[in-house]
């Protein structure tokens, strides 16, 4: 069974939609750029029609390949306190020059709509999800599985605990009951651990990490790797476990369509956060 992002999506949409309306006012999304790399403005072309279809301002602040930490930081702060601005996108990865955590700390955490935020990801990691704006990626994740299985007492593998992805995933996963086992490069006899799980996500940036010699018949399977190779964008699962497996989400088609839906979602909670609001 392939487990699609795209109806999700469609879910998550209308609801912002919706949300939206009720806020009054379109809200104000500034996605600031600091790498000089197309793939990085494609992506965010994206988003603005995306935005344009949901009735938000997008706006793109491209700092170019050669701007100073120090700029970076003073625009970051800029935007955190300008009242008509309601969410902050840093657009990853910065130039090579540049530290992605260090920028990370100057966006106010109330307008993070990505959830990386050191404010964010501690309240995700005490279990207070409600005050903080979650990270898309691994929210669309925890979606995707819940198509398939309980999370409540299942056992989840997750292969590779980056910062956008696998460690907040693990807390975010731990915080509905799940019990999670966090991989790495490290990991030993990654076939007797992945057998005793329900589930596995991977999430390296490597194309084929996960081949049929890993899986199970009943494991439920989350790729959350994108890989640009000749023939196209690929997971970091290997396309043969689809066949095996009782549950996967293909790449493309599986967490990337949910993502961004969940992240102008993240919008409207900020919107909610910076007025004093409860949100749910």
């Amino acid at each position: 069974m392939q487990l699609l992002g795209k109806p999700l999506a469609a879910r998550v949409s209308a609801e912002v939609r919706r949300r939206l309306a009720l806020l009054g006012t379109a809200p104000h999304l500034v996605s600031v750029v600091a790498s000089g790399d197309p793939a990085t403005l494609v992506y965010v072309e994206s988003k603005r029609r995306q935005a344009e279809k949901l009735g938000v301002r997008l706006s793109v602040r491209d700092l170019g390949a050669g701007v100073s930490q120090d700029d970076l930081h003073a625009v970051l702060l800029d935007l955190s306190s300008d009242e008509a601005v309601q969410g902050i996108v840093l657009e990853l990865p910065l130039a090579a020059h540049l530290d992605p955590d260090a920028a990370l700390r100057h966006i106010a955490h109330p307008k993070d709509v990505e959830g990386l935020t050191p404010a964010n990801l501690a309240l995700v990691s005490a279990g207070r999800e409600a005050e903080a704006l979650l990270p898309p990626t691994p929210r669309s994740v925890r979606f995707l599985l819940r198509e398939a299985l309980e999370l409540a007492g299942a056992r989840i593998a997750i292969i590779g605990p980056g910062r956008t992805v696998g460690r907040p995933l693990t807390w975010m996963l731990n915080n509905r009951g799940a019990t999670v086992t966090l991989c790495n490069e490290f990991t030993r006899d990654l076939p007797e651990v992945l057998a005793l799980q329900d589930a596995v996500v991977v999430a390296v940036g490597r194309a084929g990490l996960l081949r049929p010699e890993h899986v199970l018949p009943r494991h439920v399977v989350v790729d959350a790797g994108i890989n640009v190779t000749p023939e196209g964008v690929v997971g970091d699962v290997a396309p043969e476990v689809g066949g095996i497996v009782r549950a996967f989400t293909p790449v493309p088609g599986g967490v990337g369509p949910l993502t961004s839906a969940l992240m102008f979602q993240n919008l409207v909670r900020a919107v909610r956060l910076q007025r004093g609001e409860q949100v749910e």
